[in-house]
C-alpha cells in the first residue's frame, strides 16, 4: 500500500508540474501573440498614414495647376523611395502620366479595378486594393489610390501609390514568432496582404487554406490545423487598425509553444516511471534507491541555482508571495518570500531587503496598498494581466510597467516588466498622428477625436460651445508671389497669433492650407465667439516679419456655429461655419459672420440649379436664338448674333443673365461655349443647303474659353465638319478677354485670326482696356457701351 502510494503521489506530482508548465506557457504565448499583433498594428498603421499623407499630397498637388509634379524629380532628390513604394499619376483615360516606376511608353491601366472604381465615383478618400501582379513591376503589389477631380468637379484621373508586400513587413525584422509561426497584414475583407513567416518574408499564402473571417476588431483564438495548409495547430492574435481596413496578424505554432513544457512533461514522465520501479524494487535495491535520491536532490538543486541565475539577469522582476491566513481563515497580510535581482531593484531595495518582508511593513503607503490590492484582486480571480502606469510620487524606477500575477497553491506569482520606452514610444506616435508638422498644432484628426467629446461635455452642462471657422483671404497669392517657403513662415507666425490670442481652456486646430477652427468652451452666448473673432481678425491684420520683409498683410474670413442651436454634433457645426465663413467672404473679406439657416438654404439651392446645369449641358437642353443686326442707311441685314437659352423642364425657357454666371463658376462655360458653337455652325450649313442667303453669324466667347486653350481648335474641327467658311462666323469678346496678356489668350486669339475669323469687342469702354490694346490684338469691330457713346 505504502508503495502504490508513492507511485500514485509521484505521478500525480508530475502531471502537476507538467500542466502548469504547460499553463504558463500557453498565458505567456497569448500575450505574446498578442503583443506581436498589437505591435504590429501599431507600425502599419502609422505605415498605411503616411502612405494615405503621400496620396493626398500627390492628388492636392496635381489639381493645383501652378504646382509642378515631376514624381522622377522627386525620387531622385530622395523624397521618395527608391524601390518598394511607387508613386504614380493616371489621366482620367488610363494612360501613365508621370511616375517613379521605369515604365514602358504607352501604359494605359483603364481596364483594371481600381481606376474602374474612381471612375464611377466609388469613394472620396483612399482606396486599398488586393495584392495582385503590376501591369510594370510584373510582380505583386498592393495598391493605394485616391480620385484626382478635373476641371469643374469631374473625373480627372487618380494618384497610385504601388507597394510590394515586403515593405509591410520590413520592420518586423526583429520579430520572433518562431519557426513555425507568422506574421501578415491582411484586407478586412480577408485578401492576404503580406507575410512574414518565422525569419523568412512570403508574397504567396502558405498558411491559411481560406482567408479567415474574424467576429471583432481585436482578439485571440488557438486555431485548430485543419484551417492551414500545413496541418499544425497556432495560437492566433489579431486586431484592425483604427483608420484603414486592414487587420494585423500574429501566429505563433503551439508546437513551438509548448515545446519546451512537452520535453519538460516528457522527463517529469521519465521521472515518475523510474521513480514507480524504483519503489517496486524497494525491498532489494534500498541502497542504490537512497543513492539515486541522492542524485536527485543535486540535480534539482543544480536546477534551482541555474533557474536562479537565470531570473536573476533577467530584465523582468520576479516575485514570490505567499498569504498569511488567520486561524479563522482570513487572509490578514502577504509575505514576499522571494524574488530576483530586477524586481528588488524596481522598487528601489536589496534583494535581502525584500525577501521576508510583509506587505503592511512595505514604504510608502501607497505602494503598500497598491501591491495588497492586487494581491486581493488576484486571489479572486485567479490571474490578472495588465499595464500600469507608476505615479511621479513612487520609488519605483519606471513610468509604465507590465504586470501578470498568477495564482497557485503555493500562492502568487507576480512577474513585472519595465515598458516605459514602448509606451514613450506609442505616445512619440499619436502625437505625430494628431498634430500638424508645420505649425505644431493638433490636426484634423485630433479634432476628429476631441470635438464630439467636448459636445458631450457642453450638453451635460447644458452650457453653449463655439466653433469658429477661419480661412486667410487671399493666401494663395502669397504663396504664387512670395513661394510656399514665405507662405509656410505665414502659417507658423498665424498660428502662434491665434494661440497667443485665446485662453487656456480653448484649442485652435489646423485643418490644412489656410483653413484653422478654433474651439471655444464655456460659452454664454454668440457674443463671446462674436468677440472673439472680432479679436482674432485683428491679431490676423497685423504686419507680418517674413524673411522677405516686414510689411506683409493678411486679413482673415471667420464663420461662427454654436452649440446646440447651430447642430448637435460635429459633422454639422463644422459644416454650417464653413458655411458661414464663406458667406463672410462673399460679403467682405476680413470680417466674421454669424450662421443662419438660411444661408443652408441658399447653398442647397445654388447646388440644385449646378446640377440641373450639368444635366441641360449633358442632355443638350440649349436653343440657339439668332438676333439680327440691320444697316441703319441701308435697311438691310449685315449681320446676326447668336444668343444661347437653356429649355429648362419645368421652368420654361431661361435667359443667359440667369445661367451664365453659374456656367462660369463652374467650369460649365466651356463645354456650353462649344454647344452653342456647333449649334450656330449647324445653322448656318442649313441655311446654305436651303439656298438662303447668309450674313455672318457672332458667337459669344468667354475668357474662361479663351484660358482653356480649347476654343481655337473646336471651331477649325466644327468649321470643316459643316463645311462652313470662316467668314460666315465671327468671334464676339468681351473686355476682360481682350486685356488679358496671359501666353494662353494670346496664342488662342491668334489661331482665331489665322482660321480668318473676325474678332469683335462688345461692351468696349466698360472695363481697363484702350484703343491701343485693340491695335495689339487686331480686333475687327467694337461694340460701344452705351454711357460711353453719351
Amino acid at each position: 500500500m505504502i508503495g502504490a502510494s508513492l507511485i500514485a503521489g509521484l505521478w500525480t506530482v508530475a502531471d502537476h508540474r507538467a500542466t502548469a508548465l504547460q499553463s504558463e506557457a500557453e498565458i505567456a504565448a497569448n500575450t505574446k501573440a498578442v503583443s506581436l499583433a498589437n505591435t504590429y498594428a501599431l507600425q502599419l498603421n502609422h505605415t498605411i498614414t503616411q502612405i494615405d499623407q503621400l496620396t493626398l499630397r500627390l492628388k492636392y498637388d496635381w489639381e493645383d495647376r501652378n504646382a509642378i509634379v515631376d514624381l522622377k524629380r522627386d525620387q531622385g532628390r530622395g523624397l521618395l523611395p527608391q524601390s518598394q513604394l511607387y508613386a504614380s499619376v493616371v489621366g482620367p483615360t488610363g494612360d501613365l502620366l508621370t511616375s517613379t516606376l521605369k515604365a514602358p511608353p504607352n501604359v494605359n491601366i483603364s481596364d483594371m479595378e481600381h481606376f474602374r472604381a474612381h471612375q464611377a465615383g466609388c469613394c472620396d478618400e483612399m482606396l486599398i486594393t488586393k495584392s495582385e501582379r503590376g501591369r510594370v513591376l510584373n510582380r505583386p503589389v498592393v495598391r493605394f489610390s485616391r480620385r484626382i477631380s478635373g476641371p469643374g468637379g469631374g473625373f480627372g484621373g487618380i494618384v497610385v501609390v504601388s507597394v510590394e508586400p515586403t515593405y509591410f513587413v520590413t520592420f518586423q525584422e526583429h520579430s520572433t514568432p518562431g519557426n513555425q509561426g507568422f506574421i501578415s497584414a491582411r484586407l478586412a475583407s480577408g485578401p492576404l496582404v503580406a507575410t512574414k513567416a518565422g525569419n523568412k518574408m512570403s508574397e504567396i499564402p502558405i498558411f491559411y487554406k481560406n482567408p479567415p473571417v474574424f467576429p471583432k476588431d481585436v482578439g485571440v483564438v488557438v486555431e485548430s490545423g485543419e484551417r492551414f495548409i500545413d496541418g499544425e495547430q497556432r495560437i492566433v492574435a489579431w486586431k484592425k487598425l483604427n483608420n484603414y481596413p486592414m487587420l494585423a496578424i500574429a501566429a505563433l505554432s503551439t508546437k513551438d509553444v509548448f515545446a519546451t513544457s512537452n520535453a519538460a512533461k516528457r522527463d517529469f514522465q521519465h521521472v515518475a516511471i523510474l521513480g514507480s520501479l524504483l519503489v517496486a524494487m524497494f525491498s532489494a535495491l534500498a541502497a542504490f534507491l537512497s543513492l539515486r535520491l541522492a542524485q536527485r536532490r543535486r540535480q534539482a538543486e543544480n536546477a534551482a541555482d541555474t533557474y536562479r541565475i537565470a531570473t536573476d539577469a533577467a530584465n523582468e522582476g520576479f516575485y514570490t508571495i505567499r498569504p498569511l491566513v488567520t486561524k479563522q481563515g482570513y487572509i490578514e497580510d502577504f509575505v514576499l518570500e522571494d524574488c530576483n535581482h530586477r524586481a528588488a531593484h524596481l522598487v528601489g531595495l536589496t534583494r535581502n531587503q525584500l525577501r521576508g518582508k510583509r506587505l503592511s511593513k512595505l514604504k510608502p503607503r501607497f505602494l503598500r496598498e497598491e501591491l495588497q490590492s492586487l494581491c486581493g484582486r488576484a486571489l479572486e480571480k485567479g490571474f490578472l494581466d495588465e499595464e500600469y502606469r507608476i505615479p511621479a510620487k513612487s520609488p519605483m524606477k519606471a513610468t509604465w510597467i507590465h504586470r501578470r500575477i498568477v495564482c497557485s497553491a503555493a500562492g502568487l506569482a507576480l512577474t513585472i516588466r519595465d515598458i516605459s520606452d514602448a509606451k514613450a514610444h506609442e505616445q512619440a506616435l499619436s502625437d505625430l498622428a494628431n498634430s500638424d508638422s508645420l505649425t505644431k498644432l493638433p490636426n484634423r484628426n485630433w479634432l476628429g477625436n476631441f470635438l464630439p467629446s467636448a459636445i458631450t461635455r457642453a450638453s451635460l452642462q447644458s452650457g453653449n460651445l463655439s466653433v469658429l471657422f477661419i480661412d486667410l483671404d487671399n493666401f494663395k497669392n502669397i504663396n504664387d508671389t512670395l513661394g510656399h517657403d514665405v507662405g509656410d513662415e505665414l502659417l507658423v507666425q498665424a498660428s502662434a497669433r491665434l494661440k497667443g490670442a485665446l485662453r487656456s481652456t480653448d484649442h485652435v486646430v489646423r485643418l490644412g492650407g489656410d483653413e484653422f477652427v478654433v474651439i471655444l468652451e464655456h460659452t454664454d452666448s454668440s457674443q463671446d465667439a462674436e468677440r472673439v473673432s472680432t479679436s482674432l481678425i485683428r491679431t490676423l491684420a497685423e504686419p507680418y516679419s517674413l524673411s522677405v520683409g516686414n510689411s506683409n498683410r493678411i486679413t482673415a474670413s471667420i464663420g461662427i456655429s454654436i452649440y446646440p442651436s447651430d447642430g448637435d454634433d460635429c459633422e454639422t457645426l463644422l459644416k454650417h461655419a464653413d458655411i458661414a465663413m464663406y458667406v463672410a467672404k462673399a460679403e467682405a473679406k476680413g470680417t466674421y459672420c454669424c450662421y443662419r439657416k438660411e444661408f443652408s438654404e441658399t447653398l442647397c439651392a445654388r447646388l440644385d440649379n449646378e446640377g440641373a446645369l450639368r444635366q441641360a449641358v449633358e442632355r443638350d437642353e440649349f436653343v440657339v436664338h439668332y438676333q439680327p443686326r440691320v444697316d441703319t442707311l441701308s435697311g438691310r441685314l449685315s449681320s446676326m448674333e447668336a444668343l444661347v437659352r437653356w429649355r429648362r423642364p419645368g421652368w420654361g425657357l431661361v435667359y443667359p443673365g440667369d445661367f451664365i454666371e453659374l456656367a462660369e463658376s463652374t467650369g460649365l462655360i466651356v463645354r456650353l461655349g462649344e454647344i452653342v458653337i456647333e449649334k450656330t455652325v449647324a445653322q448656318i450649313a442649313a441655311w446654305k443647303r436651303e439656298g438662303k442667303t447668309v450674313v455672318p453669324v457672332s458667337v459669344n466667347v468667354s475668357p474662361k474659353q479663351l484660358r482653356d486653350g480649347t476654343v481655337s481648335g473646336f471651331f477649325e474641327q466644327t468649321l470643316i465638319h459643316f463645311g462652313v467658311e470662316a467668314c460666315h462666323v465671327e468671334v464676339e469678346l468681351t473686355e476682360s478677354a481682350v486685356v488679358d496678356r496671359s501666353p494662353v489668350v494670346t496664342e488662342e486669339l491668334s489661331k482665331l485670326r489665322a482660321l480668318g475669323l473676325r474678332l469683335m469687342v462688345d461692351d468696349f469702354g466698360t472695363g481697363h482696356s484702350s484703343l491701343a490694346q485693340l491695335h495689339r490684338k487686331r480686333s475687327a469691330i467694337a461694340y460701344w457701351q452705351r454711357d460711353l457713346r453719351r
